[in-house]
């Protein structure tokens, strides 16, 4: 049985997922830029510190992992910075792009060797990545960063495909965590329940989708 490699995995969805993944009986490393109790108290293998926006920790984190297989890749690092068109700054729309877009797809690429045939990889993504599905404006560099994310996914489940790899992009529910404030409809522990049966309902069939963590397919 191969190990499931989870990142931002200290607070919020990550910690959950962690959670909910060990209690099951997976093998869970926790990839985070700093360790935190809760995470400690879970017993599972911590990789830290890595910050998944230098390129010296893609090759790190791979060298850490030289010798597992991974059996599940779940991309969650991630940032929001609320932005407006009178306020957006270059510096915050660089930081999410960095963050959100380019280091899953350069670490997704890293550890590809290790992803053994029948491997799954999930980005945790967001709605508001959706070009369709925008009805609001602002937000520029989380938007940008998550349409961002959603095309390197898609290219990721072809490219993938031909070793047996599925990928799925999961938007995970408006969640109250620290990110968002404290705000949104549904707790941690739901939407990772969610995400996580969506991730075990993924075949190369269905690779490439875009989905909420309830099932419903989203517009890109």
């Amino acid at each position: 049985m191969g190990i499931a490699v989870i990142t931002g995995a200290n607070r919020g969805i990550g910690l959950e997922l962690v959670r909910q993944l060990r209690s099951r009986g997976a093998t869970v490393v926790a990839v985070c830029r700093k360790g935190c109790p809760a995470l400690d108290a879970l017993g599972v293998r911590v990789e830290c510190p890595i910050d998944v926006t230098e390129p010296a920790a893609w090759s790190r984190l791979a060298d850490r992992l030289a010798h597992d297989d991974i059996e599940l890749l779940i991309q969650n690092a991630g940032v929001l910075i609320a932005d407006s068109l009178e306020n957006v700054g270059l510096d915050d729309v660089r930081a999410q792009l960095e963050l959100n877009a380019i280091a899953p797809l350069f670490l997704t690429r890293a550890l590809a060797s290790r992803l053994r045939p029948g491997a799954k990889v999930a980005l945790i993504t967001s709605r508001m990545g959706s070009i369709g599905d925008n009805s609001s404006g602002s937000y520029y560099g989380y938007r940008m960063s998550k349409a961002a994310l959603n095309a390197a996914g898609v290219s990721l489940a072809h490219d993938l495909k031909p070793r047996g790899i599925a990928v799925v992009i999961l938007h995970p529910g408006s969640v109250r965590t620290g990110m968002t404030g404290g705000h949104g409809m549904i707790e941690p522990d739901e939407s990772a329940r969610g995400l996580l049966q969506r991730i075990d309902e993924l075949g190369l069939e269905t690779s490439g989708r875009f989905l909420h963590q309830n099932g419903e397919i989203l517009p890109w």
